[in-house]
């Protein structure tokens, strides 16, 4: 039985793709930097997932590429590239920051002159600022004291935001697998249990069913911590009437799926059920409003309104949807201020947030954007809270 997976090839015409870009956008060079919580910008041209240190791969506008690995990284680096050339570089070390006296390592310099960009003042893209440290940067700048770095975030968002037929098939794949998490956390849980022993069966559920990883850190929250929109679960013991929020969640090729909703273990009544029942209903109304050729923003403005007009403005935290792929949450996000239209293979995940007083709930599950409306890539979520009596 084949595996579900990106083809050696698409790292390749990814590339191509990326050189494109830069050629259009008169980029001599890009460099994506990432660690092991966000990898994804050096993962999806690479195939590595760095383990402790950071990682990077650099693009010329010629169509070059090579990864690069702190020093520890170096086999293990090799051995997962889907690219043909791995460099070490001190700049990509780990936290506790050791030197490496004995180590002769790479340098920005010899990357590029691997990827055969040369000169002085050159034009280099950086995506994304935000996982390239000050460690990084300098040693960029210092290689390249004449160059221009320039924020290349945009490029990784155009090429990450319309997903191939086999990044659907990962996507699908990790929501079946998310999907049967969430079902035998829901036939284990009882009151007494904590919610760390929860993460443990939907951990078990998720490896024996083909993850190579959980998705996100597994949500089980109960009660008062389902006002934490992110948080992690907890040694509290459950309670009989507690409201818990799900959100299991399944990698598979470094594509992660999540699906979430809440329970009840006992009768959900009263005002507690007023606000689950709006939350639904607000994750069924933005459903509706997908499709290709939709203004993110009027989505989002309507999301808003929707939460004025019902009553909820004061438990409003985020928008309505948010990119999905290689990491649960991508870019693009749907909000009021975005610019930008839906398209065809655009994946996003239907994320219906509200904060109360003393709980929150949220409905998530995963899409795919199509021309008249969606596809839904994971499996439907229950209309209603499920509620589980003892």
């Amino acid at each position: 039985m084949s595996r579900i997976c990106i083809p050696d090839y698409e790292y390749k015409e990814r590339v191509k793709r990326a050189a494109a870009i830069l050629q259009r956008e008169g980029l001599d060079a890009l460099i994506v930097n990432g660690n092991e919580a966000d990898y994804a910008n050096p993962r999806y041209f690479s195939g590595f997932w760095p383990l402790f240190e950071r990682a990077g791969v650099a693009i010329s506008a010629t169509g070059e590429a090579a990864l690069m690995v702190g020093p520890e990284s170096a086999i293990f680096g090799a051995d997962r590239n889907k690219l043909d050339k791995t460099f070490v570089l001190t700049a990509y070390r780990e936290g506790a920051d050791p030197s490496y006296p004995e180590l002769k390592p790479d340098t920005f310099a010899d990357v590029f002159k691997y990827i055969k960009v040369t000169g002085k003042k050159i034009r280099i893209g950086i995506a994304s600022f935000l996982d390239t440290s000050v460690v990084i940067y300098n040693a960029i700048r210092e290689a390249f004291p004449e160059a221009e770095l320039v924020d290349a975030g945009k490029i990784m968002v155009e090429l990450r935001s319309v997903k191939s037929e086999n990044e659907l098939n990962c996507l699908r794949e990790g929501y079946r697998i998310a999907n049967i998490a969430t079902e035998e956390v829901i036939k284990a849980i009882q009151p007494g249990m904590t919610e760390l022993q929860m993460v443990g069966v939907a951990q078990k559920a998720v490896y024996e069913h083909g993850a190579e990883y959980e998705g996100l850190p597994m949500y089980v929250f109960s009660e008062a911590s389902t006002r934490h929109a992110i948080s992690r679960s907890s040694y509290r013991e459950f309670q009989k009437g507690d409201i818990v929020q799900l959100n299991l969640s399944a990698k598979i090729d470094g594509y992660s799926a999540a699906i979430g909703y809440p329970i009840c273990l006992g009768k959900l009544e009263g005002q507690r059920k007023e606000i689950v029942q709006f939350c639904r209903d607000a994750h069924k109304w933005s459903e509706e409003q997908i499709k290709a050729g939709v203004y993110a923003a009027d989505i989002a403005k309507g999301f808003y309104n929707y939460y004025v007009e019902n009553g909820y403005k004061d438990n409003y935290v985020y928008g309505p949807l948010h990119g999905t792929g290689i990491i649960e949450v991508e870019a693009p996000w749907c909000e009021t201020s975005s610019d930008y239209i839906l398209k065809p293979n655009m994946c996003y995940q239907v994320d219906t947030y509200i904060s109360a007083d003393t709980f929150g709930v949220r409905w998530e599950k995963g899409i795919v954007v199509k021309e008249n409306g969606y596809e839904l890539l994971s499996p439907e979520i229950p209309l209603i809270c499920p509620e589980k009596h003892f």
